[in-house]
């Protein structure tokens, strides 16, 4: 019986090319990522009571926190936005962000099980906990927009509708972003574990040197807010900030510093990922 033409061969092997990155193999597996993508949605919420009410439950008390802190007690201003607009949409993409950091920081530890006994590409789970994020972000955003059209019926707010066009650019920036940094971090945790302690103080400090809580504006013209600029999440959530509440600082070169960044940590963290999955088992 003749062979298929369209059958193929993988072959496995220990020897890894730094610049291997093997994204045509993972493509392959794409089926493998939605189910991943899938599972990780499911069992979040496995096993409790009030399940995926959560994903609206969380942001609401949280910006509710962020208000009466930062708004009332603080008294931070929000560029004539409504607090608990601003608030719950700084909260929805910087949660985000943070999941795909976190989610992917314990990439190693955490599929060690699968991984030891199973062979499949392993950048196909933190490019599934990528999409997973965006799912949390969709339902997120649905009480954003529930907000932003009150405030709206109300005159006040006004967003960029045109700049809504650079949503998608922006999720995908924060999303490569989230992934680079979290898998540098997961490909060193398989030797030093205290790193995976420190990744959630980590993420909260970089919150707060990021304009989630408060506006750039507050900070006025000075080191400080150049410093703040510099910090490569800055950039794209200014922008989506200006495209939702219509409020917000783009600057050009700071984005594009940002882009670079990111495309670093990206290409990095892959190749970073594919040297440590040759021998995680003997250290996890």
């Amino acid at each position: 019986m003749a062979e298929s033409s369209n059958s193929y061969h993988i072959h496995i092997s220990s020897e890894h090319k730094w610049f291997d990155l093997k994204l045509k193999e993972v493509w392959r597996y794409r089926d493998l990522i939605w189910l991943f993508t899938k599972r990780s949605f499911t069992v979040s919420y496995k096993q409790t009571v009030l399940g995926p009410a959560w994903l609206f439950i969380n942001p609401i008390i949280t910006s509710f926190i962020y208000t009466f802190v930062f708004g009332n007690i603080a008294g931070m201003g929000t560029d004539g936005i409504p607090q608990i607009l601003f608030y719950m949409t700084g909260n929805a993409i910087w949660s985000y962000f943070a999941s795909c950091v976190t989610s992917n920081a314990s990439t190693f530890t955490g599929n060690a099980g699968v991984f030891g006994k199973v062979y499949f590409p392993r950048l196909t789970t933190p490019i599934s906990n990528v999409l997973n994020s965006i799912i949390r972000l969709g339902i997120q955003m649905i009480m954003v927009l529930i907000l932003l059209v009150y405030y709206l019926i109300k005159d006040a707010v006004s967003p960029n509708w045109w700049a809504w066009l650079l949503l998608p650019l922006v999720l995908v920036h924060l999303g490569l972003m989230g992934l680079g940094v979290g898998i540098i971090i997961s490909s060193m945790t398989t030797k030093y574990r205290d790193l995976s302690i420190l990744v959630g103080f980590g993420i909260s400090l970089w919150m707060y040197a990021t304009p989630v809580v408060y506006p750039l504006s507050q900070l006025g013209e000075g080191n400080l807010k150049t410093l703040l600029m510099i910090n490569p999440a800055t950039a794209p959530i200014e922008v989506f900030r200006y495209a939702i509440l219509g409020q917000g600082t783009i600057n050009i070169s700071y984005l594009v510093l940002s882009v670079v960044f990111t495309v670093f940590v990206m290409l990095f963290g892959i190749m970073v990922f594919n040297k440590t999955e040759r021998t995680f088992m003997d250290t996890v």
